[in-house]
């Protein structure tokens, strides 16, 4: 039977594919400051690996996004032809930035309709379990979620801050610190050590000159997720805000695990639910330890794992299973990325 099977790209003679060069699968995990990307042999051998920066949507654009991600998997490749491609980015949270997202790869040498493009919780997901039935939570920088259940049906929230219900994450904790510290200079709300923790750690003198600070752009709204490791600082010297921040913080993560588990009714299953995020892999037990209760009480046979290996290893094997590759090349992909 002729033509080319779905998503392979037809290879001019004489190119390097062409000449001799196997075809390559291609993973990239791309976020707000980074993409990785890496392309492996179908047998799960790793081909080439490369950082880059950011590739965010959100922050630098759709076409920034994309012609980001195309320089990367060009380097990957080598030449090579891409016979299966699987993106995780950070910033598409919504089913219409999917589609604007697989719209614009149109006309790239690499894509195709079997090219897979999705948020990159999915990528942390399987990092961290391979199980049919999972949740994954990051709380890095911001909040965000997702669930999948064996027969196909997924749980997703949007993710856009406070217009969708979020709260937490260091850009949260950071807002919420300094939201505190304003009341506690101004006489309004109670005394609290992040105020002279957040001067020290910014090196100004007062709560007023950081305020003019961001209303007049000298200094942007996102810099704040610098001040979250000061709460858990100041939450372990007992102070009684910080306490409630981190409290309310483990609750967020709670609420988003009875909202996955309830929505794919998957409460009395052993569920792994894997955790991610910088303020989640920090370990931090004043935040682990009511995370491991409240999910103890909600789903009794749910386990909690945080993910120790980078997204992109997930990535590459999700490329690497979508590409029909069997579980000889997964254990050698994932042994290869272990190192």
């Amino acid at each position: 039977m002729s033509g080319l099977q779905p998503g392979r790209t037809a290879v001019p003679p004489d190119s390097p594919a062409e000449a001799g060069a196997p075809a390559v699968v291609v993973a990239v995990d791309g976020g707000g400051s980074k993409t990785d990307a890496i392309a492996l042999a179908l047998d799960g051998r790793i081909v080439a690996r490369r950082r880059g920066g950011g590739s965010s949507p959100h922050f630098d654009g759709l076409a920034r996004s994309v012609a980001t991600i195309d320089a990367l998997v060009a380097e990957v490749a080598g030449g090579a032809a891409v016979t299966q491609a699987n993106l995780y980015l950070s910033g598409l949270d919504l089913d219409r930035e999917l589609g604007e997202f697989r719209a614009e790869l149109a006309g790239r040498a690499w894509a195709g309709p079997s090219t897979v493009v999705a948020n990159d919780l999915f990528a942390l997901l399987r990092a961290g379990t391979d199980e049919p039935d999972a949740v994954v939570i990051v709380c890095g920088t911001g909040v965000n979620a997702a669930g999948v259940r064996a027969d196909g049906r997924v749980v997703r929230f949007p993710s856009l801050g406070a217009i969708s219900g979020d709260w937490g994450g260091g850009s949260g904790l950071g807002a919420e610190a300094l939201w505190h510290a304003a009341r506690d200079a101004d006489g309004r709300g109670p005394a609290t050590r992040l105020t002279g923790a957040i001067l020290a750690r910014l090196g100004l003198g007062s709560v007023q000159e950081l305020i003019e600070q961001l209303h007049f752009g000298q200094r942007q709204e996102s810099s704040l997720a610098v001040l979250a490791p000061l709460v858990f600082e100041a939450a372990r010297d007992g102070d009684a805000v910080a306490v409630a921040l981190v409290s309310r913080q483990a609750e967020e993560i709670v609420a988003f695990a009875r909202a996955c588990l309830t929505r794919l009714d998957l409460l009395d299953r052993p569920v792994p639910i894997v955790l991610g995020g910088g303020i989640l892999a920090a370990g931090d037990r004043l935040l682990l330890d009511p995370i491991e209760r409240g999910i103890a009480d909600l789903a009794p046979l749910a386990t909690l794992a945080i993910v120790e290996r980078p997204p992109i290893v997930g990535a590459a094997l999700l490329a690497l299973e979508s590409a029909g590759a069997g579980e000889e090349a997964l254990a050698r992909a994932r042994a290869a990325l272990a190192g």
